[in-house]
């Protein structure tokens, strides 16, 4: 009897140790939406957890480490790779391409980053992260993001902040252009991408309720639906803030995610990364 319950307990450790997952370190790399998930208060605490933080509640052996920055474009993050203190992980999601667009830089082409041309296209500075993170640890996991789309932007914070949206291009370049461009570097370096500018719950009709603006005409703030405020004025310096929490859907400001915009981004790589035990 003592033997047989011996061979059970053994038994039963092993299966125990086999369905336990190991210990993963997750570096997410990426710009505001990203960096938002340890600073709420920039938010106006109008969100209270990032994707990062929805992800490891689910997926308790992950750990994160955030590496995102304000504002920052992929060409700045390639430009400065070896200044931020990157580490060896087990896996690491980039999530840029926002800025970039807003910020016009050259998108180039897939010989930018089959030639390892530098950080002076959007191409270029993809090959440089992915080469780093490489370097790091050959066997890591490398998950790419794509933009999300976006509309007019205002931020909370100081109303002279803005941008429009995703709607329309900037100087020649579309958003879609810079998610398609990860697409198809996901495809040639076979990465999981996470695909969220294609995704239907998360296109430009969807990301606020509405937009508080003056009707031209009569002077009187109204609730205006996408897109019907594309192209009305806005006034920093008089007008109130466009986005009120009534407002709120996938995004709180028209560009950074809710806690509903969070949790789908979370829902995308929980359904990535569980496959990483």
């Amino acid at each position: 009897m003592k033997k047989i319950l011996f061979i059970f307990i053994i038994l039963f450790s092993i299966t125990a140790i086999s369905f336990t997952p190991k210990n993963i370190t997750w570096i997410a790399i990426g710009d505001s939406i990203t960096y938002l998930n340890d600073h709420q208060n920039e938010t106006d605490n109008r969100v209270s957890k990032g994707y990062m933080t929805r992800v490891v509640e689910k997926l308790t052996h992950i750990h994160f480490i955030n590496k995102g920055y304000n504002g920052w474009t992929a060409t700045a993050i390639a430009g400065n790779i070896e200044k931020l203190g990157l580490e060896k992980a087990d896996l690491y999601s980039v999530f840029l391409g926002t800025n970039d667009w807003w910020g016009s830089k050259p998108l180039g082409t897939m010989a930018d980053y089959i030639n390892n041309n530098g950080n002076s296209t959007v191409y270029g500075a993809f090959r440089m992260i992915i080469n780093k993170l490489y370097s790091l640890n050959k066997e890591a996991k490398i998950v790419l993001i794509t933009p999300m789309q976006r509309v007019d932007f205002v931020y909370i914070n100081n109303y002279k902040n803005n941008a429009w949206g995703s709607y329309k291009e900037k100087n020649g370049q579309q958003l879609e252009d810079v998610a398609n461009a990860i697409l198809e570097i996901g495809r040639h370096e076979n990465l999981e991408v996470v695909d969220l500018y294609h995704k239907k719950r998360m296109d430009h009709s969807t990301l606020v309720k509405f937009k508080w603006l003056k009707d031209p005409q009569s002077g009187e703030y109204k609730k205006y639906k996408y897109p019907a405020f594309i192209g009305i004025p806005f006034d920093p310096a008089k007008d109130e803030y466009p986005y009120p929490a009534a407002s709120i859907d996938v995004t709180y400001d028209g560009l950074h995610p809710s806690d509903k915009g969070y949790q789908m981004i979370a829902d995308e790589l929980i359904n990535v990364f569980k496959k990483y035990n």
